[in-house]
């Protein structure tokens, strides 16, 4: 996936810039992902809509992923452990750790996630697929 931006060009992008990615009820917005970080990392927003059910557990072989709450409280599942993440709060997935993430409340929540090295972006076109055919 080739952008106008490489890895050495500044990126500034404001409140909903980015590659946004429909999936059903949970969005995602790419700030900055291979060819703009060299594949070092991506990163990308995911906004969950109430009651959210979840991505489904799963793991990554050899990708590490950051968590970090932006708003409300998003329920991550790490290892065997569902954790209740308010705004504010930081979460590390080593590679091969059980995860996923869902949203039990009410309102409306968000997180950044940093997937580490890069490259998830290239699933997210079949992502999206797989909510249009899944609704």
């Amino acid at each position: 996936m080739k952008h106008k931006q490489i890895e050495t060009d500044k990126l500034i992008l404001k409140v909903g810039e980015g590659r946004t990615y429909n999936c059903g009820t949970m969005t995602a917005i790419f700030k900055a992902d291979e060819n703009e970080t060299n594949e070092k990392y991506s990163i990308s927003e995911w906004w969950l809509e109430p009651n959210l059910e979840g991505v489904g557990a799963h793991l990554h072989e050899d990708n590490d992923e950051v968590f970090y709450v932006l708003e409300g409280t998003t329920s991550i599942l790490v290892g065997d452990n569902w954790i209740d993440a308010e705004k504010g709060t930081f979460i590390r997935i080593p590679a091969k750790t059980i995860h996923d993430f869902c949203n039990r409340t009410d309102k409306k929540t968000g997180v950044l996630n940093f997937f580490i090295p890069g490259g998830f972006e290239r699933s997210m076109p079949s992502i999206v697929k797989w909510f249009e055919e899944n609704k």
